[in-house]
């Protein structure tokens, strides 16, 4: 009885160790590290194609614009630009799951072709709550992002059986992707706790670096700070992200102590999000920061189109007219450039 019973325990035992081992860790910073050094300097752009006005209209089959995305990711390698961060929307999965996996390897192709890496972004707390799918609405005059939906917005706290769906949507498309050289990173939660949802957004984060550690996907995941009045998430973002990254539309001199702040965690800095010109913060006194301290740069906004990002957060011009100074972006569909000065600046960081 007591060698059967000693049997039990080390099968137990065996069974603890295997799956102890299955499980999927928060990168150390060694890995990290070692990850990180088989790039050089990556820079780019928030990318959605010029004739989108959102997630939806750029995923859905019947406006799923390849030549838009390859017009406009030849502009970004015109400047030497070698990544761009992707907004996903589980709608679009939802309503056709093979179709969305291979648009996406489509859009990977196109990328790849050019020489840009990706980042997939899964949810979002910005913009609008609520979204259907097929056409989407058209750009309202002079609006910053006017038909930009949230993902799940508003549908997790009416209907949070859609829990089972998010969890299948992030598992397929991560076990689809795992191994994809193409993606260099996931963002798993764009601005958790936006739109006023503060804290309500924490247990959908920790879901989604759960689903993702089970996965186990070869890329890291990561979830941007971008606000520090939101100390609960924060925390938890800094804690269970592989690598560090952070949203920061001010000055130089914020910009810097930002930097400063989150180097202390000894790992690779990822800026998913800066350039806001209105704001003080430009490619000219911006980039050059993030260059010099090989912190990934991507800044809002590459072609301007439907997405009216050109135009400020709170400053709406109804006429539709171009804004003097653009709040983001750096060409227009027709290749042309809202500042030539600008993109010489940037050519001349990226050696192009």
């Amino acid at each position: 009885m007591k060698k059967i019973f000693a049997l039990i325990i080390v099968a137990c035992v065996f069974v603890q160790s295997s799956y102890a081992q299955k499980e999927r860790a928060v990168w150390s910073k060694e890995k990290a590290n070692k990850w990180y050094s088989q790039y050089g300097w990556l820079r780019g752009c928030d990318f959605i194609p010029h004739t989108a006005i959102n997630q939806l209209e750029m995923w859905q089959a019947e406006t799923f614009d390849t030549t838009a995305i390859d017009t406009d990711l030849g502009y970004a390698q015109s400047i030497g630009l070698n990544c761009m961060r992707v907004f996903l929307h589980h709608a679009a999965w939802e309503q056709d799951k093979n179709g969305f996996k291979s648009r996406m390897n489509e859009y990977l192709t196109i990328a790849n072709r050019h020489g840009i890496l990706t980042m997939f972004v899964f949810f979002d707390d910005c913009w609008n709550e609520n979204y259907h799918h097929g056409a989407q609405p058209a750009p309202r005059p002079g609006i910053h992002n006017s038909g930009w939906i949230r993902d799940p917005g508003k549908l997790l706290y009416d209907s949070p059986a859609v829990l089972k769906e998010l969890e299948a949507y992030v598992k397929d498309i991560l076990k689809t992707f795992k191994h994809d050289k193409r993606i260099f990173m996931w963002d798993v939660y764009n601005e958790p706790g936006n739109s006023n949802y503060g804290d309500k957004s924490l247990p959908l984060l920790q879901k989604i670096f759960a689903w993702g550690r089970e996965v186990n996907p070869d890329q890291p995941l990561s979830a941007g700070i971008w606000t520090k009045d939101l100390t609960t998430l924060n925390t938890y973002q800094l804690a269970n992200s592989d690598v560090i990254s952070y949203h920061d539309y001010n000055n130089d001199t914020i910009h810097a102590n930002t930097i400063d702040t989150l180097k202390k965690y000894g790992k690779p800095l990822i800026c998913t999000e800066y350039m806001a010109r209105l704001r003080g913060s430009r490619f000219d006194n911006i980039m050059p920061i993030l260059k010099a301290n090989n912190i990934v740069a991507i800044n809002w906004g590459l072609v301007a189109g439907k997405t009216n990002t050109m135009y400020a957060w709170d400053t709406p011009i109804p006429s539709g007219e171009e804004p003097k100074i653009w709040f983001h972006d750096i060409f227009r569909p027709d290749g042309t450039v809202f500042s030539q000065k600008e993109v010489d600046l940037i050519k001349s960081l990226t050696s192009k």
